[in-house]
């Protein structure tokens, strides 16, 4: 898939994504919309996955670890073919199987429930470990906020990883730079993360979030990395393709209004109209 249809699905996620947090009238827009193309080139380009058969034993894992995105992954999996697109209107509505947080039980394509931050890391890491013993060729992939690496939990998974050369785990971290209460470096900055993961013995790449080379490349390296874990570092624009919520916090845990809601699908609409022109161009 070449980038340009990348772009187009991802653009496509993210007005799933204000399409289903207006809905509810909750939920998460800032960190979903951060990392809508990291989403994107996993589920498109990158697992080992079928939406046909969620379950095939041979399939690549996605742990959402930052688990309050869930708006995020849910867009990509019905734009994957997981379920109906129109299914993330339900969002977080009583009876609905979209919960605000991934159920493994009642969710095509997810591979693991995850709520409280920092414990999707640690699940990854057992699946790695299991597929390893396992003697497979499964990879797991786990998604963390740079607000959730501030848990303690994050730094024992990774410890554990990078001891045992787990090198089918790749983590990846959404550094938007913002998380509920403000900048990530004035609630208790977690940098330099990159120096970080490689004294827990990863293999490190810092990537720009949005640039579909960049990450194309990066998991190409990751792929290739032996011997130990890689930790992918996105630099990312929190509210990416919303005009007035990239780059603040308070987008964090607000759902739009249906004046937002207008103003939103106009700036994501645009972003199509040009998409398209580029591909007749």
């Amino acid at each position: 898939m070449n980038n340009l249809e990348l772009k187009k699905i991802a653009n496509e996620v993210r007005k799933g994504i204000v399409t289903a947090v207006h809905s509810a009238k909750a939920g998460h827009p800032g960190g979903s919309l951060s990392a809508a193309d990291i989403y994107t080139y996993l589920y498109f380009e990158e697992m080992n996955i079928d939406p046909a058969n969620p379950d095939k034993e041979d399939r690549d894992r996605f742990v959402l670890s930052k688990g309050h995105t869930a708006p995020g992954l849910y867009s990509t999996l019905a734009q994957r073919g997981f379920f109906p697109v129109e299914d993330l209107k339900t969002l977080r509505k009583l009876g609905s199987y979209l919960q605000g947080h991934p159920c493994m039980q009642h969710i095509p394509g997810v591979d693991m429930s995850s709520g409280s931050l920092g414990q999707g890391i640690s699940a990854a890491v057992g699946m790695a470990l299991g597929a390893k013993l396992d003697g497979t060729d499964v990879r797991v992939y786990t998604l963390l906020g740079d607000g959730e690496i501030q848990e303690g939990q994050v730094w024992e998974a990774s410890m554990f990883a990078g001891h045992r050369n787990l090198d089918n785990l790749v983590v990846i971290v959404d550094n938007n730079g913002l998380q509920i209460d403000g900048a990530i470096e004035d609630v208790c900055s977690p940098y330099p993360i990159d120096k970080k993961f490689e004294a827990f013995n990863f293999h490190v790449i810092n990537v720009d979030a949005h640039d579909f080379d960049a990450i194309r490349a990066a998991f190409k390296e990751a792929r290739e990395t032996k011997g130990m874990p890689t930790a992918i570092i996105a630099h990312s624009t929190k509210g990416k393709g919303v005009s007035f919520m990239e780059g603040q916090a308070a987008w964090h845990g607000t759902a739009p209004n249906d004046e937002q809601y207008a103003v939103a699908m106009a700036d994501l609409e645009k972003i199509s109209e040009e998409l398209n022109k580029e591909g007749q161009a």
